[in-house]
């Protein structure tokens, strides 16, 4: 099917306005929910197909995770799409105000290959709820998972709702030409900003969820083990590829020493002495990706790892200790299982490390000097954090998800996700029972009651 057919098939069930009728999002969304539940294993063999990605974690980050956005977009779609009324201002007195929530119409989703069937699925669940139609072009990196998401959404819906188009990326870039009424990207940001140029043509609202170096600090005052449970499992968890992953450690030189230790004792507790067997622990995307980290590591001192095999894509899990910050290493985001570490005396050494990046996705401290921690938080511009551990404000969908500055634009999740996708389109109703007469031409005499008018009630 030629890109241009099926965007004027979807624009063209738009217009008829069956997508807005909530009770057939609601039952499209429900089938989409069995359909998922009846593939739940074909998901999983997918992933382990892409790469080697553990069950626990497909179940953790990929599949669960989407299960129960689908089932907060059932319960809540009829009150969402609600007509909202809102307090008035005296200013339009007397008058009712409304906010609706109106669908922007056709969306392309541009989704990544390091959570493939997450990352796809969990943007359309909210676009449809809104009442958009979709394309989605999903990661030709990840084939096996790529195809089944194809397959699960062609059995739920007809091609003019939501289109899967496969493809590399020839067919992003065509997609892109084309004008969109929203446009939805997960990746990387020298791609974010391709997408983001190309949105500008049309002026096409755009979420951008990108990445960059997420830092993570550590204070003296921590529980150690506490600390490195939690480090090694936000970090090595999908082998590192997560964009909010901890990308770099800042650890005070006082604890620096032992905290290594014993993220080596937690890394061979976790994945054994030899993660290469560890059915736990996933691999490189791909040779290329695996190309990339190995150029990362040269030249660099390696506390712990660094063993390849370019046969499996298997980089293991790997310390390093002080990189420069202008290394390659340090230039761009790692998105793999390399985790430097460089130590700090003073809060001004860390502000000099973090201040030498953009914006990151992501922030991390561990503390237990609340003062410490908030300042930190205060201080330093971010997508979104956690203090205390890793990773885990992605899974709370009332708190936004996205970036900031290089990070990204936009966020969504939850009932935020069904109103990144929607318009709010503000309405007022004036009652014409009273009309006063101050606004009218001719204003003489006019401008003092004015502005007392606005003193009392602006």
């Amino acid at each position: 099917m030629i890109i241009s057919d099926i965007i004027k098939k979807q624009r063209d069930y738009f217009h008829s306005g069956e997508t807005k009728d909530w009770k057939l999002r609601r039952d499209l969304l429900k089938k989409l929910k069995s359909e998922i539940l009846d593939h739940e294993e074909d998901i999983y063999q997918a992933l382990y197909s892409d790469f080697q990605k553990p069950k626990v974690e497909s179940y953790l980050s990929e599949f669960g995770i989407v299960i129960s956005e689908i089932n907060l977009a059932i319960k809540n779609i009829k009150k969402w799409s609600r007509v909202r009324r809102i307090w008035p201002s005296l200013l339009n007195f007397p008058s009712r105000d409304y906010i609706h929530y109106e669908p922007y119409g056709t969306v392309l989703i541009i989704s990544p290959w390091n959570y493939p069937f997450q990352l796809a699925i969990a943007p359309i669940i909210m676009a449809i709820a809104a009442g958009n139609t979709v394309v989605l072009k999903p990661s030709e990196l990840t084939p096996a998972t790529s195809k089944l998401v194809e397959t699960i959404l062609t059995n739920v819906f007809n091609e003019q709702h939501v289109a899967t188009v496969q493809g590399s990326v020839e067919v992003a870039t065509e997609l892109l030409s084309k004008q969109w009424d929203y446009i939805f990207f997960t990746g990387s940001v020298p791609v974010g900003k391709i997408v983001a140029k190309a949105a500008a043509q049309h002026l096409t609202p755009v979420t951008l969820e990108l990445g960059g170096k997420s830092p993570c600090i550590i204070d003296d005052s921590v529980d150690i083990r506490l600390v490195v449970r939690r480090l090694v499992w936000g970090k090595f968890l999908n082998a590192g590829q997560t964009c909010i992953a901890p990308d770099y450690l800042i650890v005070n030189t006082k604890i620096k020493e032992e905290l290594i230790q014993a993220l080596i004792k937690k890394i061979e507790r976790v994945y054994g002495e030899n993660p290469e067997l560890s059915e736990d622990f996933a691999r490189v995307i791909n040779s290329k990706n695996l190309k990339r980290l190995k150029g990362m590591l040269e030249n660099e001192q390696i506390l712990y790892g660094g063993i390849v095999n370019e046969e499996t894509n298997y980089l293991s899990p790997t310390l390093v200790d002080e990189p420069s910050l202008d290394s390659a290493l340090m230039g761009d985001e790692i998105f793999g299982p390399i985790l430097p570490i460089l130590g700090y005396d003073k809060e001004e050494d860390i502000e000099k490390i973090i201040l030498n990046f953009s914006k990151p996705l992501s922030f991390y401290v561990f503390s237990k000097r609340k003062t410490f921690a908030n300042n930190l938080i205060r201080k330093y511009s971010f997508g979104g954090g956690t203090i205390n551990d890793t990773l885990i404000h992605f899974g709370n969908h009332r708190l936004p998800f996205g970036g900031v500055g290089d990070s990204g634009m936009g966020a969504y999740h939850g009932k935020l996700g069904f109103e990144t996708f929607s318009h709010k389109k503000a309405i007022i109703r004036k009652a014409n029972w009273l009309d006063l007469p101050v606004r009218y031409a001719p204003y003489k005499g006019k401008l003092k009651p004015l502005k007392q008018f606005f003193k009392w009630f602006a």
